[in-house]
């Protein structure tokens, strides 16, 4: 790989009512040049992941990176989308660019505001990531979807109901020091665990303590070729990557096993030249607990069905064998679709800088992964990133 990430910005997550898409875009491309320490005259191409399926009434948004900088205006800007793999198909188109020869500096910006529409639009947005002529009737939305396969997931393995609520309560107690996190609270495990008012179910056996948050927030990050990285403040190396790409149609394949995920992940290890057992930490794409779970077992760090030995013996905790989404991940973060993907590497890559607060920081963080899915693992992006400077 030749391409490292050289500065990113990352605006909290959270219902920003006095804030529009726009603006949230601008803010983080304005931010990220100056954490790269670039001037827009120097960016040779910009790319946006944003989503929209309805959220935002402007739906041709690629232009509006340019408002952060009139030097932007000729810069060639184009907005991709893949659900809610939107962030990292962005990164993986403008690595695609410095890869090509076709650029040496990309500005990559990933954003969604979903809090402006009434909550059954919500719902009718986000399913249409989903398979509309089979799904589209499921209730409850994707929260929906998710919610039948975790009964499938009970029905073959057992009922994981304690698992799901570690998973939660963990992601809640690591977000709760986490600045950029909507949700700032350490829920605990009996709250997560128990049926209640304020946590009733969901979907299937979801209870809203296992469904990742409606968002709206902004991230961004500088990509650069090795050797213009070099020369700048800080690098972190994209030492492999993968994007694999599956059916739509849950008919067509075994969820239960998301072979789209296991292919991405043992794709960006083969191309980084390392085993799983060489991370120092995951950040994964927890839209749902059940997700987050069924992700172990894709990664390849427990046998399938066995994906609740990773979380009740600890070792996706800070300090256990592999933490697992330290940030506090989508769960306690917030998902603002089009920004999840590239706020997991902002992420990643402040860990390898040493730069998350104290309580959440990997130590000696070396080597970090990043799983971020749309759909159900339809679209699949993994990537492993190092620090070189």
């Amino acid at each position: 790989m030749a391409t490292a990430i050289v500065g990113w910005a990352h605006t909290p997550f959270a219902r920003h009512e006095t804030e529009s898409l726009e603006s949230l875009i601008v803010t983080v491309a304005r931010g990220a040049l100056e954490h790269a320490g670039i001037g827009a005259a120097e960016v040779d191409e910009i790319v946006l992941g944003h989503f929209n399926a309805g959220f935002s009434e402007q739906d041709f948004t690629a232009s509006l990176v340019l408002q952060a900088d009139d030097a932007f205006r000729f810069t060639p800007a184009t907005r991709v989308e893949n659900a809610c793999a939107t962030g990292s198909a962005a990164i993986h188109q403008g690595i695609r660019a410095i890869e090509a020869g076709k650029a040496r500096i990309v500005l990559v910006v990933g954003a969604e505001h979903m809090t402006g529409v009434p909550a059954p639009d919500v719902g009718r947005n986000l399913l249409r990531a989903s398979y509309l002529r089979e799904e589209g009737g499921i209730e409850a939305g994707f929260a929906g979807v998710f919610g039948q396969i975790a009964g499938a997931y009970f029905q073959k393995y057992g009922d994981q109901s304690d698992a799901l609520a570690r998973i939660a309560a963990k992601n809640h107690r690591n977000g709760a020091s986490n600045p950029l996190a909507q949700m700032r609270k350490d829920l605990g495990y009996e709250f997560c665990r128990r049926e209640s008012e304020k946590n009733p179910v969901v979907a299937g056996p979801l209870k809203r303590t296992d469904c990742s948050l409606v968002s709206d927030g902004a991230a961004a990050l500088v990509l650069a070729d090795v050797e213009t990285a070099l020369r700048l403040r800080r690098a972190v190396l994209f030492r492999g990557t993968a994007h694999v790409q599956d059916f739509l149609p849950l008919a067509r394949r075994d969820i239960l096993k998301m072979e789209g995920c296991a292919r991405a992940w043992n794709a960006a290890l083969s191309a980084a030249g390392i085993g799983l057992s060489d991370l120092s930490f995951v950040e994964t794409h927890d839209c749902f607990t059940i997700a987050e779970l069924m992700e172990y077992e894709a990664m390849g760090l427990t046998p399938e069905g066995r994906g609740v030995q990773a979380i009740e013996e600890g070792w996706t905790e800070i300090g256990g064998r592999l933490p697992v989404n330290a940030s506090g991940g989508l769960k306690a973060k917030g998902h603002p679709i089009g920004a999840t993907g590239v706020s997991m590497h902002v992420l990643s890559a402040m860990q390898l800088c040493g730069e998350m607060p104290a309580p959440i920081q990997v130590r000696d963080a070396a080597l970090g992964g990043v799983f971020n899915m749309g759909g159900t693992a339809v679209a699949n992006y993994a990537s492993v990133l190092e620090r070189i400077r």
